[in-house]
C-alpha cells in the first residue's frame, strides 16, 4: 500500500495552527449541516439565539414606551442573558440576577444621592458589592451588583427617579426574557438528550467508517490527525449529553407542555446509563487514532501496517462501525429490544472477526516485532470498544 511521508517536525509545528483552524473550520461547517438537515443540538442553540434575540427586542420596545430613553438600555440587557436551557434556569437566574442588580443599584444610590463624587463613592461601593457578588444566594449572577453599581455611578447625577427606573427596566427585562423562554418554543423542544446521544454515537460511527474506508488509500499524516482530532472531540460531545441530560430533568420544572414533560422522564433513565458508555467508546477510539497516528510520523520509528495488514483491519472496522449503529438505537431507537438482539449479533460477529485475525497475526505481520505490537494495539482498542457497548452481565459478553 503506498505511503505519504509525514511532514518533517519543524514544518509541522509551523503548520500547527493552520491545521488547527482548518479543523474548527470543517467542524463549524458539520455542525451547521447538522442543524440545517435535522433537529439536535445545533437547531437547538441557533433556536435558543434567535429566541435571545426576540426577547432582547421586545424588551427594548417595552422599556422604550414605559420609561425615559435613558435607562432602556437595561431592559435588552437583562433579557437576552435569560433565554437559558430551561424554563426552569431561566426563573432561577433571572430571579438571582434580579437581586444582585437591584442591591448593587441601591447601594450605589443610598451613598450617591445624599454624598455624590461619584468617582470616590466608586471606590467606596465597587469593594462592598465585589465582595458581595460572592454571595451563594446570587449564585454566578453576583458580579451584576458591580456593573449595576457602575451603571448608576458613571453616567452622571443620580436621583430617587433614575434609580427606580433602573430597578423597574431590570425587573421589565427579567419578565420578558422568562415570558419568551415560556411561551415561544419551550426548551424541552430544544433541548433534546436524544439527539445528544445520537450526535456521540454518529460521530464515533463516522470516525471509525472513515478509518476503515480511509485505510486502503495512500496514508497521510494529516488525514489520519484529522481523525485524532475528531475523537479527541468526543468528550466535549459527551458534556454536552450531560448537560442536556441534566436540563431534561429541569425542564419537567416549570414547563408548562406536560405531553412533552412524560417523554422526558420516560427516556431520563436509559440516557443517564448511556453516559459511561459513551465515555468508554471516546477513550477506545482515541486510543485507536493515536496508535495509527504514531505509526504514520516517520519521526516516531514506529513501523507502518502493510495492505495485507489493512485491508481485513478495516473490515473489521466495518462489523465494529455496524456494532455502534446498534448500539444507537438500543438507547435512542423505538424497538431497543430488537435492537439489542442486532447489537449482540454485531458484536458476535466483530469479536469473531478479531479472534480469527489475532491468530492470524504472524501471517500479516511477517513476524517483524514492531508490526505485530501496532497491529496487535489496533485490534485491543477496537476490541474494547465493542465490548463496551455490552451491559456487563450480558450473556455475549466475555
Amino acid at each position: 500500500m503506498p505511503h505519504i511521508r509525514s511532514a518533517p517536525p519543524r514544518t509541522r509545528r509551523i503548520a500547527a495552527p493552520v491545521r488547527a483552524v482548518r479543523s474548527e473550520a470543517a467542524w463549524m461547517t458539520r455542525a451547521a449541516r447538522r442543524a440545517w438537515r435535522r433537529p439536535g443540538r445545533e437547531r437547538d442553540l441557533a433556536v435558543q439565539s434567535l429566541k435571545a434575540a426576540l426577547a432582547a427586542v421586545v424588551a427594548w420596545f417595552a422599556a422604550s414606551w414605559l420609561l425615559p430613553d435613558a435607562f432602556a438600555l437595561m431592559a435588552p440587557w437583562v433579557a437576552v442573558v435569560l433565554v437559558q436551557a430551561t424554563v426552569y434556569r431561566s426563573v432561577r437566574q433571572g430571579l438571582r440576577q434580579t437581586l444582585a442588580i437591584t442591591v448593587g443599584t441601591v447601594l450605589a444610590a443610598a451613598l450617591v444621592i445624599p454624598l455624590g463624587h461619584p468617582l470616590l463613592m466608586m471606590v467606596l461601593v465597587l469593594p462592598v458589592t465585589t465582595l458581595l457578588s460572592n454571595w451563594p444566594r446570587f449564585g454566578d449572577q453576583g458580579i451584576y451588583a458591580s456593573t449595576a453599581a457602575l451603571f448608576t455611578l458613571i453616567p452622571g447625577e443620580t436621583t430617587l427617579g433614575s434609580t427606580v427606573s433602573r430597578i423597574l427596566a431590570t425587573l421589565l427585562g427579567t419578565a420578558v426574557g422568562i415570558a419568551v423562554n415560556a411561551l415561544v418554543l419551550p426548551p424541552v423542544y430544544l433541548r433534546s438528550t436524544r439527539e445528544a446521544v445520537d450526535g456521540v454515537i454518529g460521530e464515533a460511527r463516522e470516525i471509525v467508517a472513515e478509518i476503515a474506508d480511509g485505510l486502503d488509500r495512500p496514508w497521510s499524516y494529516d488525514r489520519i490527525l484529522a481523525w485524532h482530532d475528531r475523537a479527541r472531540r468526543l468528550p466535549r460531545l459527551i458534556r454536552g449529553v450531560r448537560s442536556a441530560i441534566e436540563w431534561s430533568h429541569e425542564s419537567l420544572r416549570l414547563n408548562p407542555e406536560r405531553r412533552r414533560r412524560a417523554e422526558t422522564a420516560r427516556r431520563a433513565a436509559a440516557y443517564d446509563e448511556s453516559v459511561a458508555t459513551l465515555e468508554h467508546i471516546a477513550d477506545h477510539l482515541t486510543g485507536l487514532t493515536r496508535t495509527l497516528l504514531e505509526s504514520a510520523d516517520d519521526g516516531d520509528g514506529l513501523p507502518r501496517p502493510g495492505h495485507g495488514v489493512t485491508r481485513p483491519y478495516a473490515g473489521f472496522l466495518r462489523q465494529v462501525a455496524a456494532a455502534l449503529d446498534a448500539y444507537g438505537r438500543t438507547v435512542t431507537g423505538d424497538d431497543p429490544e430488537a435492537a439489542r438482539a442486532e447489537l449482540r449479533e454485531a458484536v458476535g460477529e466483530a469479536r469473531a472477526t478479531q479472534d480469527r485475525l489475532r491468530a492470524e497475526l504472524p501471517r500479516h505481520t511477517g513476524d517483524v516485532p514492531e508490526e505485530l505490537a501496532v497491529f496487535g494495539q489496533l485490534l485491543a482498542e477496537a476490541r474494547r470498544l465493542t465490548a463496551s457497548l455490552l451491559p456487563d452481565g450480558d450473556p455475549t459478553d466475555d
